[in-house]
């Protein structure tokens, strides 16, 4: 790899072979170029955040080393969703995948197509639990310790699934 990049996904799916489509999407990721999943987070089960009723989810968050550009990795990341059934017909509706960039490095953008970090990350439960157990120091930039911000929203509705994981490739 020439430039690695440090960036931290979130991963979740509410249709279908949730963790099935977990997994393939951890091995699609690992698959891209220049791209290295560095750590798996254990899978949480939580309730839909806004939107219509729909299926719980199961969430994860990555940790992955990239030479791609944000650009080239929403892109990339938005094929991964496609290949997985994933159709973007209503907002916070349910998918077979979901896959949000939380974190680039340390970069802060404003950016309509991908703000850094994730806009509402600070607010979701659902990324914030699963980063902590990767990273407990972790970091939002601009936001402050991932332990204090989820500390703050407690953990109603985030149930940690022992008995299912995810490999990384």
């Amino acid at each position: 790899m020439t430039a690695s990049h440090r960036v931290v996904l979130s991963v979740g799916s509410n249709l279908g072979d949730r963790l099935g489509t977990l997994q393939g999407c951890v091995q699609a990721i690992g698959d891209l170029p220049e791209t290295d999943v560095l750590a798996v987070s254990p899978v949480y089960e939580t309730a839909p955040v806004g939107g219509p009723a729909q299926p719980d989810y199961l969430n994860a968050v990555l940790i992955v080393a990239t030479g791609l550009t944000p650009q080239d990795l929403v892109a990339a990341t938005q094929c991964i969703e496609a290949g997985s059934g994933r159709i973007r017909a209503e907002r916070f509706g349910p998918r077979t995948l979901d896959i949000d960039i939380i974190g680039y490095d340390e970069q802060i953008s404003d950016d309509p197509v991908l703000t850094l970090p994730h806009p509402r990350a600070h607010e979701r439960a659902f990324v914030l639990a699963p980063w902590h157990d990767l990273d407990p120091a972790a970091r939002l930039p601009g936001r402050g310790p991932v332990a204090a911000l989820l500390a703050a929203l407690g953990q109603d509705g985030v149930r940690r699934q022992p008995d299912m994981t995810l490999e990384a490739p």
